[in-house]
């Protein structure tokens, strides 16, 4: 197996849509740098990949939480002398709750993982692109970006900043050949929410709930297209539209209907 120039750089590839991502570059020839913290999953990975596709396969086990992360995933392949053309930030966590309530620590892990290592790595490859003369970054928000709801109060307003930021980003790369698209799916059949408690069936019958596999080829087809922005689903688009027109009052009254937050004296 002869080693591919282009390789690709993907955060949370070990499971769902950054797993579907990994095929989807695969499928364009790139090589694949996987980084996540789940050793296991990066390995079976990294086997289907190179049987399946024929592609060659560079595995990071990291945590993506510290500060020095994204120097971390730098270093990792400038020492390699591996040469990034695609960056796809896909790392993520999601958990519902009243902010007062949640770990300390679990609160320093979401903005880490989906505002600083993101922003700082599309900091460090987008240099390396511009010197290239070529590149494409794919970021990963969330239509929750335009919902900042009571017990998604920290992930919303994350993914919120990845799609503004991104926006922002595609402006200033776009002189030096680098293409920025922002990815904002809705609810995914992934581990990364439990589908344990509701119909993931019934949901994907509707339209509610996308397959990562139909969120990755949509993504990645966006990314080289040159698209600002890819919201998967008919539903997904409809809901970016209308949710931000919902009045304020109603999601409080909601909110204290259903107890999902804990109403103050």
């Amino acid at each position: 197996m002869e080693k591919n120039e282009k390789y690709a750089v993907v955060t949370g590839a070990s499971s769902g849509i950054g797993w579907h991502i990994c095929k989807e570059l695969a499928l364009k020839g790139y090589s694949i740098i996987a980084v996540s913290n789940q050793p296991l999953q990066l390995h079976d990975l990294k086997s289907s990949l190179e049987k399946d596709y024929d592609t060659r396969v560079e595995t990071f086990d990291t945590d993506l939480v510290p500060e020095d992360a994204a120097q971390q995933v730098f270093n990792f392949c400038k020492e390699k002398n591996l040469t990034v053309e695609v960056l796809v930030n896909d790392a993520g966590m999601f958990f519902f709750g009243e902010v007062t309530k949640i770990d300390y620590y679990r609160v320093k892990s979401i903005l880490s993982l989906h505002i600083l290592t993101p922003a700082l790595l599309c900091r460090l490859f987008g240099e390396q692109m511009a010197v290239n003369g070529k590149g494409y970054i794919l970021n990963l928000s969330s239509i929750t970006a335009v919902m900042p709801y009571p017990g998604i109060s920290l992930y919303a307003p994350t993914k919120a900043f990845m799609r503004h930021f991104s926006r922002a980003l595609r402006s200033e790369l776009k002189l030096d050949n680098i293409n920025v698209t922002c990815l904002m799916p809705g609810a995914t059949d992934t581990s990364l929410y439990n589908t344990g408690n509701i119909n993931a069936s019934l949901l994907k019958k509707l339209g509610i709930m996308k397959k990562p596999e139909a969120v990755a080829k949509a993504g990645v087809r966006a990314l080289f297209r040159g698209r600002a922005v890819c919201i998967p689903g008919l539903v997904n688009k409809i809901s970016v539209l209308l949710v931000p027109l919902i009045p304020r009052f109603i999601i409080e009254v909601i909110t204290a209907r259903t107890g999902a937050i804990r109403k103050r004296k």
